[in-house]
């Protein structure tokens, strides 16, 4: 009897562990959502209660228990959201704009920067590449036609799939943050309750502590932010950065994405000097048209 009850013990302890591993495994893409959920639910609770005591004197009964946390959580999103939007259109613009200009000037031939060749080590024959693949009339229409398609076909199915992804994730979050705000008081009592149980009355002490250490954090973060968006914009604009405001937008924004923020400045750094070189491209071409 007593073995037939180990057995089931173990059995039943094997089965929980599955099912946690299984869980694990499941949420294992999610876990970043779920904690950034859970800061910004922490971070902004004392917002929320005042939002949500302002939203329940002007709602209907029937609209209370969730259309405070509806409201609250839609302005969050479109908080993070709405500059990362932001940012891709002016992008899209931007670039657009570019390869009008490379349409433009391609038909007389792009000149070599001036600056390439200066460039250590590779620059001698970076120019010198540009010069025989870029530099004739026509040259980069035909190394586009030249390119594979297939190639490029992969490369937008990739970037497809890494962006529905990220949306997934993101609507992810703002799900479970919608959940957070709408049971968070419940979830907030039963955590304190389970770990009094547990360590005691001191873990309202603990609570607090890891509390205001998540808030000074996100203060922190938000307040770092804004600092590097006008140091980026100062930056931008003693370097004669063409759009510094816009561009200084679009890094802040896409820095919120781990390495997207350099892939901004980067972006930036190339289509600086391109630009201006194409536009002198084109302007010389159509001087040289006749009248």
């Amino acid at each position: 009897m007593r073995r037939t009850m180990k057995t089931k013990l173990a059995a039943g302890w094997a089965y929980g562990a599955l099912i946690v591993l299984l869980a694990l495994w499941t949420l294992h893409g999610f876990v970043e959502a779920l904690l950034a959920a859970c800061v910004t639910a922490v971070a902004t609770w004392p917002l929320y209660g005042r939002f949500a005591a302002c939203f329940a004197g002007r709602m209907p009964a029937r609209m209370r228990e969730s259309g405070a946390p509806l409201a609250f959580t839609t302005l969050m999103a479109l908080f993070v959201i709405a500059p990362m939007l932001f940012a891709f259109g002016a992008l899209v613009a931007e670039g657009h704009a570019v390869l009008l200009e490379l349409a433009a000037a391609d038909r007389k031939g792009i000149a070599v920067p001036g600056w390439l060749e200066y460039l250590p080590l590779a620059g001698p024959w970076l120019a010198e590449r540009w010069q025989a693949e870029l530099a004739h009339p026509g040259a980069l229409s035909m190394w586009i036609r030249r390119a594979d398609a297939s190639t490029l076909l992969d490369w937008a199915q990739s970037m497809g799939h890494f962006m529905a992804r990220q949306a997934y994730i993101i609507g992810f979050a703002i799900l479970v943050l919608f959940f957070l705000y709408h049971r968070g008081d419940s979830l907030a009592r039963g955590l304190r309750r389970e770990l009094r149980d547990r360590i005691g009355v001191q873990a309202d002490a603990y609570i607090d502590v890891g509390v205001r250490a998540v808030r000074a954090s996100a203060n922190s973060v938000l307040t770092v932010g804004l600092f590097v968006g006008f140091a980026t914009w100062a930056a931008y604009a003693v370097a004669g950065a063409p759009h510094a405001f816009l561009w200084a937008v679009i890094t802040s924004a896409l820095a919120v994405v781990p390495f997207l923020g350099y892939g901004a400045a980067a972006a930036l750094a190339l289509h600086a000097p391109v630009r201006m070189k194409v536009s002198a491209s084109a302007n010389d071409a159509s001087a040289g048209s006749p009248s």
